[in-house]
């Protein structure tokens, strides 16, 4: 399966964005999907998933409450929908796919191709 992420941008502290992970054919119902961050030097982290079959939904803590991932089967397509942006959100956004959920890259089979957010004023 082929992913295609897209929606990053400049937003100002505070602001709104909505990331889109499109997939190239269904999502099998055991499959995850999930969201990744990257920045330079760092390694990359864990941000939100969503298990495609019952919906169950995942956070990183610092995003829970800020952050929604939502799905749309119809499309095969996730979202990430972002609010309350903060300088520390800037990264590269990556979206991945897997049989598996975990919080680990590794976790993954199938990754797209990163989108980039910037929060600056």
């Amino acid at each position: 399966v082929q992913l295609q992420a897209s929606g990053g941008g400049l937003v100002q502290p505070g602001g709104s964005l909505r990331l889109s992970c499109a997939a190239s054919r269904r999502i099998y119902s055991s499959g995850v999907v999930g969201w990744f961050r990257q920045t330079p030097g760092k390694e990359r982290e864990f941000v939100a998933a969503i298990r495609w079959g019952s919906g169950i939904r995942y956070y990183e803590d610092s995003v829970r409450g800020r952050f929604t991932i939502s799905k749309d089967s119809a499309k095969n397509t996730v979202y990430l929908q972002m609010n309350s942006l903060e300088p520390d959100d800037a990264a590269v956004y990556y979206c991945a796919t897997g049989s598996h959920y975990g919080t680990t890259p590794n976790a993954y089979e199938f990754w797209g191709q990163g989108t980039l957010v910037t929060v600056s004023s």
